[in-house]
């Protein structure tokens, strides 16, 4: 029954939202990738603001239901009939009255399943999408044949462009670049994005900016922007290493096609903060540094996490690591495979899962000694043994899928876990009672 009931509500809000795109007629920057998809909305949404009347996707708003409910200015009403019949009701309102409505919409869209893209593009025209990187190893890819089946999944974005309109692919990532040769049956403009001078935005020059004093943490990052031949300084502040430009420099491609100055690009990204959960910087209790990864995982986000992780520079080096969800027959090799790069970086493991007990394996497998390395059913039991274990100087990463809820574990060791409902991912009161 209660699938129907959602079934019925994605149907109207759908209807909803494409009355209201016929109605106002706005534009659309829409988003995917296997990585960086939120941070990449939310660097969009600060670069296209200050010249225009924006509303981007809120929190991970990707889906049949987060995109519709976008495009209507609606907030997720839960498990709450009553709040989803007042959704539909709003809704209602908007199609059947005038309202000031955004010029552009900067939407989140992701593929759990087959079809999910598809199904979108169908009904939602874009002028620019934006595709960041497909991994060679994507989350969800259990649900798909294969991980070619997911990369179409995800390409078929570009299928929704308008005549004239623009892809902006993440050309570092060679299975994103080879989109380029997938060019739709209409006329796009392709401009290509990254960390080097063959393409047409490009960020370079990174450098770790640091605090003052104590154990000199880093706070953030610097680098150099260049759109053609212009180019300014700008910088990213509370995340750590390169791929935290990723939004950035993509961000910085859509501006370009859309007429933003370097100036303002600049501007919009200087206000720009990376979202909670995605590598953000937090101060520790015992002046320790945290680094809340907790939104999600995957093998290509664990790489880049523990490379951040290394760039610390901390007395001791520390990955909490929960299990990765939805990676099929590929699970056991890329659990071991984190494992193995742990092993380089950290001085100390813990896991939290059963599939994580492979990253033990692997760590173990490639020199890492047994008593370093501690496992743990759950967030919640791990959460009172991290406490024990830190000591001043540590740099600890934190980081697991959506269904591990390691964000536990971060408010535990935050230093101001009072603020933990505006830095921290699944703060809604929905969420803490799971």
């Amino acid at each position: 029954m209660r699938g129907i009931l959602k079934n019925v509500i994605v149907w109207i809000l759908q209807a909803e939202a494409k009355a209201v795109l016929r109605k106002y007629k706005p534009r659309v920057v829409a988003i995917t990738g296997s990585v960086g998809k939120t941070s990449t909305k939310d660097a969009v949404y600060a670069v296209l603001s200050k010249k225009f009347y924006v509303r981007k996707s809120e929190k991970s708003f990707n889906s049949e239901i987060g995109v519709p409910l976008t495009i209507l200015g609606l907030g997720n009403a839960w498990g709450n009939p009553l709040h989803w019949l007042q959704n539909i009701i709003d809704g209602l309102s908007l199609i059947v009255t005038t309202r000031p409505y955004p010029e552009w919409l900067v939407l989140e869209v992701g593929a759990d399943r087959p079809g999910d893209i598809k199904s979108l593009a169908s009904w939602i025209k874009v002028d620019v999408a934006i595709i960041t990187r497909l991994p060679e190893v994507p989350v969800h890819v259990e649900f798909f044949d294969s991980v070619e089946a997911v990369i179409e999944e995800k390409a078929s974005l570009m299928d929704a462009v308008r005549p004239g309109g623009s892809i902006l692919l993440y050309a570092d990532d060679e299975r994103t670049r080879k989109l380029e040769q997938r060019l739709p049956a209409i006329d796009a403009r392709i401009v290509l994005f990254g960390f080097h001078d063959e393409v047409d935005v490009w960020v370079h020059k990174f450098e770790v900016i640091r605090e003052e004093g104590g154990y000199n943490w880093p706070i953030g990052m610097r680098a150099t922007i260049t759109v053609e031949e212009e180019s300014a300084p700008v910088q990213i502040m509370g995340s750590l290493g390169q791929h935290a430009f990723v939004p950035a420099v993509a961000a910085a491609a859509a501006g370009y096609v859309l007429g933003v100055s370097l100036p303002e690009i600049v501007a919009g990204l200087e206000a720009y903060e990376p979202p909670p959960g995605r590598v953000r910087l937090l101060p520790g209790i015992k002046s320790t540094l945290v680094i809340d990864d907790t939104y999600n995982s995957s093998p290509a986000a664990t790489e880049a996490a523990l490379h951040a992780l290394a760039l610390t520079k901390p007395t001791r080096a520390i990955a909490v690591l929960g299990d990765m969800m939805e990676l099929g027959r590929v699970s056991v090799e890329e659990h071991r495979k984190a494992g193995a790069m742990v092993a380089k970086v950290c001085d100390l493991l813990l896991v939290v899962g059963v599939r994580a007990r492979d990253i033990a394996m692997g760590a173990l497998d490639n020199g890492m000694k047994d008593e370093n390395i501690l496992q743990f059913e759950d967030a919640s039991k791990a959460a009172a043994e991290v406490q024990n274990i830190l000591q001043e100087g540590d740099a600890i990463l934190i980081k697991g899928s959506q269904s591990m809820r390691m964000e536990k574990i971060v408010e535990e060791v935050m230093l101001e876990p009072e603020r933990a409902v505006e830095l921290l991912v699944r703060q809604d009161r929905e969420w803490k009672r799971r």
